[in-house]
C-alpha cells in the first residue's frame, strides 16, 4: 500500500469513528472524486496533506461528510414515478389497511418524504383529520444539515422545478423561499441513521430508496436490501430509482408493479 493509500485508508477510518459513515461501503471512484472537490476548495494536494487539516479543522470534516452524502433532490422528482405511487401503490394500501407506516431511506431534506405526505392528504380529502392518526411517515439520513433543512421545512426554487402548480400551492407559502405548510411537516417525522449500519425499529408498508443504491458497492447494496426484505411488510411496496435493481436474493420476494419505474410489491 502507497502512503496516498494509507492516508485515504486513514481518512476513511476517521470518518467512520467519528461520523457512523461507513466509507469502505461506497464506490470508491465515486467517494474519492467527492473528497477531492473538499481537498481543492483547501488547497490540499493529496489525502495526507488533507487529513491533517480535517484534524484541525472539525468545521471541514462537517463540510466533507456533508459533500460526501447524498443530499441532492426534489419534491416529486420524476413525475412518472410518483404517478405509480399516487395512482396505484397509495391508493393500495390506503385502501386495505387501517394504518401505515411509510419509509424514505436516504431523505436528504426532506423533499421525497414530505412528497409522499402531500399525496395522502390529497388523497385522504375531507378525511385527512381522523386517518393521520393511522399514518406515520419516516425519513432518514446520516447527513445532520440535510435533517435540520428538513425539519425547517424551507426550500430554494430548484427544489420545487418538478412539482406541479396544483401540489404546490395548497401545501406551500411563498417566504424566503418555498415554505411547506405545518400541517404537511407535522406529519413527518425525520432520524438520523446510517442505512449501512441499522435502520428504524420498524416494519413498513411502503419503503422508498430512490438514488442512493447506485452509489454504494454491491456487498453494500446487498446488505441495504437484506434489511428491505427484514423490515417490508407482506403486501407492502418497494420503490428504487430507476437505474437500480433488485439484488437476486431478494427478486423472488417481489412481484414487479412497474418495470421501467422499479416499483415492487411484497409478497
Amino acid at each position: 500500500m502507497t502512503g496516498e493509500d494509507s492516508a485515504y485508508a486513514a481518512l476513511l477510518t476517521k470518518l467512520e469513528r467519528e461520523s457512523g459513515f461507513h466509507g469502505s461501503l461506497y464506490r470508491q471512484k465515486c467517494l474519492q472524486r467527492r473528497v477531492a472537490v473538499r481537498m481543492r476548495a483547501r488547497g490540499a494536494a493529496d489525502f495526507g496533506q488533507y487529513l491533517v487539516i480535517l484534524d484541525q479543522d472539525p468545521e471541514e470534516f462537517e463540510r466533507l461528510l456533508h459533500t460526501l452524502t447524498i443530499n441532492v433532490s426534489k419534491f416529486f422528482r420524476n413525475a412518472e414515478t410518483w404517478t405509480v405511487i399516487r395512482e396505484s401503490v397509495l391508493p393500495d394500501l390506503l385502501g386495505r389497511r387501517s394504518s401505515l407506516v411509510l419509509w424514505s431511506a436516504g431523505s436528504a431534506a426532506g423533499e421525497e418524504a414530505y412528497s409522499l405526505a402531500i399525496l395522502i392528504a390529497e388523497l385522504l380529502g375531507s378525511r385527512r383529520m381522523q386517518r393521520w392518526s393511522e399514518i406515520r411517515i419516516v425519513g432518514t439520513d446520516i447527513d445532520a444539515p440535510s435533517l435540520e433543512a428538513a425539519r425547517a421545512g424551507v426550500y430554494a426554487d430548484v427544489a420545487l422545478t418538478e412539482t406541479p402548480h396544483e401540489l404546490r400551492d395548497p401545501w406551500f407559502t411563498r417566504d424566503d423561499g418555498w415554505r411547506l405548510k405545518e400541517s404537511i411537516r407535522s406529519r413527518v417525522q425525520f432520524e438520523q441513521v446510517d442505512i449501512l449500519a441499522g435502520r428504524p425499529n420498524l416494519d413498513f408498508d411502503l419503503i422508498i430508496c430512490r438514488n442512493l443504491l447506485i452509489y454504494l458497492d454491491r456487498p453494500a447494496q446487498k446488505k441495504v436490501f437484506e434489511i428491505f426484505a427484514e423490515v417490508l411488510k407482506p403486501g407492502g411496496y418497494l420503490v428504487l430509482g430507476r437505474v437500480e435493481t433488485v439484488a437476486a436474493d431478494i427478486r423472488p420476494l417481489l412481484d414487479v408493479v412497474d418495470a421501467g419505474e422499479r416499483v415492487y410489491k411484497r409478497r
